[in-house]
């Protein structure tokens, strides 16, 4: 299945881009949520007269992840969750507790954003944490998980 992409895909291509696919890809995601649509004689015509637009979108999706990233790196973010005597946590600290935590500070986040690749936390201590708010915009934003105090 070939596509005319209307955004910058991670790993797949950027705004215009004429790339094959597998169909289900296609057909589930891309083309439902507007990211791609179907590359005929047509829609290539189309896209081309709307380029400047679209790039226009896309610079504009930048510039506004870009001041989200500028706010989210400058909190401190202290997560409180009980814990054991040797710091190992009752329960973990996933991708919601983090998202929760960083819209408390104030710059909204939302759960997709965030990336913890080593899996959720289940100790106290200081962790890096990747916000990544936009194909091109990834904020490290570091972490303090603490025992609360009874």
């Amino acid at each position: 299945m070939e596509v005319i992409l209307l955004e910058k895909i991670a790993n797949l291509g950027n705004l215009g881009d004429r790339v094959t696919i597998k169909p289900g890809y296609g057909r589930n995601y891309l083309v439902p949520q507007g990211k791609a649509v179907l590359a005929t004689q047509e829609r290539l015509a189309e896209f081309e007269q709307r380029r400047a637009e679209l790039e226009k979108a896309a610079a504009e999706k930048l510039a506004a992840a870009q001041a989200r990233a500028d706010a989210i790196s400058k909190l401190e973010i202290v997560i409180t969750q009980k814990a054991g005597d040797e710091g190992k946590l009752f329960g973990s600290v996933g991708t919601q507790n983090i998202a929760d935590a960083i819209t408390q500070a104030g710059a909204k986040v939302e759960k997709h954003e965030v990336r913890l690749p080593e899996g959720v936390i289940r100790h106290i201590g200081e962790y890096d944490i990747d916000i990544n708010l936009h194909t091109d915009v990834v904020v490290t934003l570091p972490i303090k998980v603490v025992a609360e105090q009874s």
